[in-house]
């Protein structure tokens, strides 16, 4: 598998006409494992078993709809009472996060208006958090633990 900068975690996988899939535990099912879809399945992982992070609270591959177009975000964390919190954009480790990633997540942001966003390619990670008063965000390679937010 693909070389990560997160702890190391065992996952349950299966081969099928030649392709490998891996049981996502949020999803309860068996999903194609790509690049992206590794960097996702370790990174939600590091949330819930490192930063203790409700898996209830994370749902993967929810649908908004932007302008009458489909849109797909890779994870939101919700708070207690359902209202989104964080989006998170899972980019496979050969892709750099750039400036086109946070405008990617800025587009979600406009349905959704959260104040908090998570970047990662799996060796990246940054999290980013309104300030409010400065009318900026600030940007960390820290991801905060969940009692922390």
């Amino acid at each position: 598998m693909w070389q990560l900068n997160l702890p190391s975690y065992k996952f349950t996988t299966k081969i099928e006409k030649d392709k490998i899939y891996i049981f996502d535990n949020q999803r309860k099912k068996y999903v194609r494992l790509t690049p992206e879809e590794w960097v996702r399945q370790n990174f939600i992982k590091f949330l819930i078993e490192e930063k203790n992070y409700p898996a209830g609270l994370i749902a993967i591959e929810t649908q908004i709809i932007i302008n009458g177009i489909r849109k797909r975000c890779d994870a939101i964390i919700y708070t207690q009472d359902k209202k989104p919190l964080i989006i998170i954009e899972f980019k496979s480790p050969e892709v750099e996060i750039t400036q086109t990633t946070f405008d990617q997540v800025a587009v979600y942001n406009y349905k959704l208006n959260v104040d908090r966003f998570i970047l990662s390619n799996g060796i990246q990670h940054y999290y980013c958090a309104l300030d409010v008063n400065n009318k900026k965000y600030q940007i960390t390679s820290d991801i905060p633990d969940y009692k922390d937010i």
